[in-house]
């Protein structure tokens, strides 16, 4: 579980951008203001993110406050799972990214392994629907939906991309180094268990 000094702050300025949204009287909005500024001042207390970065990502949305949405591609070859080396830590994940508007999450899992992976694939099935607040991800300041979907490999080749420096297939028992902002070692036991038993249902939460 995620610590409540961060559940806090995530609730705290979803009340604020939400009320912000529709408040129509001016000292509605002033409160909607302080409060939002309390979520800033949290996240400063307790992480090395500075005020001003905090207000421009986390606390700069504007409209009625929902999840974010994490897409990974899911791909199964001899037995053993695709992941990606992020250059952005040098450890590996699941291809995969933010949802992106005028795209389904199959299509987003399709573009996300061929610009990460070099492979071409097409959707399978969907696997699951995670909370990533009730894994054992570092703090994140979002609240993020993680959609896990199985594809097949069709075509392309294996290489790096913009954001990755390599692609490779690796078996249960020998991971490499995971990016746990984006995956972990329990979530990837998890996709394993769909390529043992293809009946497998959906997995929620």
């Amino acid at each position: 579980m995620e610590p409540k000094w961060l559940a806090w702050a995530k609730q705290i300025q979803a009340i604020a951008q939400t009320g912000l949204t529709y408040a129509k009287d001016v000292y509605d909005i002033e409160r909607y203001e302080l409060l939002r500024q309390l979520s800033i001042d949290i996240l400063s207390e307790y992480t090395d993110i500075g005020k001003e970065t905090i207000k421009l990502t986390f606390a700069g949305d504007t409209g009625y406050a929902t999840p974010k949405v994490d897409i990974r591609a899911v791909v199964f070859q001899d037995d053993k799972i695709l992941l990606v080396r992020e250059k952005i830590d040098g450890a590996w994940a699941l291809p995969g990214g933010w949802a992106d508007i005028g795209l389904s999450p199959s299509e987003i899992a399709v573009k996300e392994a061929k610009e990460e992976s070099g492979l071409d694939v097409e959707p399978v099935r969907l696997l699951a629907v995670l909370d990533k607040k009730f894994h054992h991800h570092p703090p994140e300041p979002y609240h993020i939906y993680k959609l896990f979907i199985q594809c097949r490999i069709v075509g392309g080749r294996a290489a790096g991309g913009m954001e990755t420096s390599e692609a490779g297939f690796f078996d249960r028992d020998n991971l490499p180094e995971l990016s746990a902002q984006r995956n972990t070692t329990e979530q990837l036991r998890m996709m394993f268990e769909f390529l043992d038993d293809p009946a497998k249902e959906v997995l929620l939460d």
